[in-house]
This record gives structure tokens, C-alpha cells and sequence, in this order.
């Protein structure tokens, strides 16, 4: 599909054959999740030549790899800031001040849903449906890491402590 060449790291095949060797024999493509969240975190994204590296590692037709990528909503197949943010607006986060949270994340960091910051620090992921902490409302992610009953000024904290 590309003609670079992408080899992936030990530390990734590490992670790949720990998933693998969880599924019987024959079911490697089981692993496709683990193995693409395992490149992401290590490249920040997946190209598609790491997304063929995949496929080959797991013996796997690329389609089957590049389907499970643009499937989910938590891959990334261009390049990001260092910082992914995720702001909740589903209905617990919404009654509880999440549309506001986002604007207020959206005015702080001068770019919409689907944008990275000038400098390259920030990307203000698109709108998710939840992110599953409703008893925490408002709450957005940061790189993984889950903040709740966000204020404005918590935002700011939490915004301003990124390097």
C-alpha cells in the first residue's frame, strides 16, 4: 500500500506476543487492537506504513489492520499534538456543565474539536459520545488520564501543567 517501511520496536513486538499468546492459535488477529494502541503510544500515531509493520507482525491481510484503525475512534492516523484532550459532552457531563468545559477548553487553546495547537502541543480531540464517568461530571481525559468535576480553573491547572 506505501512503499516506506516501518519496523517496529521490541518493545512493541514484546507487547504484540504478550496479547498474541493470550488467544489460541490461529486467532492472532485478535491482537490487532493491543498491537495498534501499542504502536500509537510509541509513535504518537499510525501511519500507514506502521499499520502494514502490523499487519506483516501478525500475518494478517494490511486491509484487516487499516479497517481496525479507521474503525475506531481511538486511533489516530495523522499527526497530533503531544497532548490528545478529550472533553466529555454526553448527557451526565452536558447537565453538569460539560458544553461549557469544552468551550472553555476550545477559547483557552484557540482551536476546535479535531485541531492541534500551533505550537504543536495540544489536539482537542473530536467530541466523544462518553468517556464513561458519569459520577464525575464534567470530566475530560488527557492522554489517558481521566479529570473530574472540572471547573474552569481546574482546566487551567490542568492545561498549564502540560510540558
Amino acid at each position: 500500500m506505501t512503499s516506506a517501511v516501518y519496523e517496529l520496536s521490541a518493545s512493541v513486538c514484546n507487547e504484540i506476543d504478550r496479547w498474541k499468546a493470550k488467544f489460541p492459535e490461529g486467532r492472532q488477529r485478535s491482537a490487532v487492537l493491543a498491537a495498534l494502541h501499542a504502536v500509537q503510544h510509541e509513535r504518537g500515531h499510525l501511519e500507514p506504513a506502521a499499520l502494514e509493520a502490523v499487519a506483516r507482525y501478525l500475518d494478517l491481510p494490511a486491509i484487516q489492520v487499516f479497517e481496525v484503525a479507521a474503525f475506531y475512534s481511538m486511533f489516530e492516523t495523522k499527526p497530533i499534538g503531544r497532548h490528545s484532550i478529550s472533553v466529555c459532552t454526553n448527557i451526565s457531563c452536558m447537565l453538569r456543565g460539560g458544553d461549557e468545559i469544552l468551550e472553555y477548553v476550545q477559547e483557552k487553546l484557540g482551536v476546535e474539536p479535531g485541531q492541534t495547537t500551533g505550537d504543536g502541543r495540544c489536539y482537542l480531540k473530536p467530541e466523544w459520545e462518553c468517556l464513561a464517568a458519569c459520577t464525575g461530571a464534567p470530566m475530560m481525559m488527557v492522554d489517558h488520564k481521566y479529570y473530574e468535576n472540572l471547573t474552569p480553573e481546574r482546566v487551567d491547572e490542568i492545561l498549564d501543567g502540560l510540558d
